[in-house]
């Protein structure tokens, strides 16, 4: 029993950590409309949000097990609590990557150029929202994988608190890296589109490994590395193109004239 707690918490640790690090690009990007001396402060609470709430779902798993008693029946599949939050949750997600995408893309700018900026507050409960259903997902990937084995709920805590230790370290630096990125960010906001569908298929009863998720979320985010890396190869590998004062056009003529009457005039009067 202890050695499936061990492989268990390695598991569920790489596993919370990924889906910590997608909720902490989002939090980068919806951080991103504030002003600069603001997104710090918007980056910390959203994950000092995202701890609370992984650690008081914890905290209710008896609930959240009781929840997967169904409440009513539609189209011959019933429907629970569960299923009801997935199905929000991944709405939730679908909409706003959606919102996300047309507005990093075909977003209004004021008449400065400069991007519109929204408001600490509207931004915080954004935040707050995408945690909930982050949080949510976290913890039913928890208990899905631990269960009620004994000792589980504190191996589960201490995934959930390692996961949200490394989104506080890397915080800064993944926010510096989408920002000057574009790709990066569309990948990400693609990567939450994957998530919220796999949420929805889930409260329908459709249920999707998260390894197939996750493995498709790390091959592509692994090709866009390589791409940038690719990209800074080109840029620094660009030959050295030397000054010259006389132009290539028109068989290295540096006027109308052509080179018997620019260069063969000024030898010609230098002669004489």
């Amino acid at each position: 029993m202890a050695t499936d707690l061990v492989i268990g918490f390695f598991t569920l640790t790489a596993l919370e950590i990924v889906l910590g690090i997608d909720n902490l690009v989002f939090i980068s990007i919806l951080s991103d409309k504030l002003p600069a001396h603001q997104r710090d402060r918007a980056r910390k609470i959203g994950i000092g949000l995202a701890l609370v709430g992984r650690l008081a779902l914890l905290g209710c798993i008896s609930w959240i097990m009781a929840l997967t008693e169904p409440l009513f029946t539609l189209f011959g599949h019933g429907f629970s609590g569960q299923s009801l939050i997935l199905l929000v949750g991944g709405f939730f997600l679908i909409g706003k990557a959606t919102y996300e995408i047309h507005e990093s893309l075909e977003g209004e700018e004021d008449h400065a150029g400069s991007k519109v900026r929204a408001a600490f507050g509207a931004v915080l409960l954004q935040i707050v929202a995408l945690d909930m259903v982050f949080s949510l997902d976290s913890v039913i990937t928890a208990v899905g994988m631990i269960g009620d084995k004994p000792g589980g709920i504190w191996v589960m805590v201490a995934a959930v608190v390692i996961a949200v230790v490394v989104m506080l370290i890397a915080s800064g630096p993944l926010a510096r890296f989408v920002q000057s990125h574009p790709t990066v960010k569309m990948l990400a906001l693609a990567f939450l589109l994957l998530i919220g569908t796999t949420l929805v298929a889930d409260g329908l009863g459709f249920h999707v490994p998260k390894g197939y998720i996750y493995t498709a979320m790390g091959f592509s985010l692994f090709v866009e590395v390589l791409n940038i890396f690719a990209r800074k190869r080109r840029a620094a590998a660009r030959p050295v193109k030397l000054a010259s004062r006389y132009s290539e056009e028109h068989g290295g003529s540096t006027g109308p004239a052509g080179p018997e009457g620019s260069d063969g005039s000024a030898e010609a009067s230098g002669q004489g």
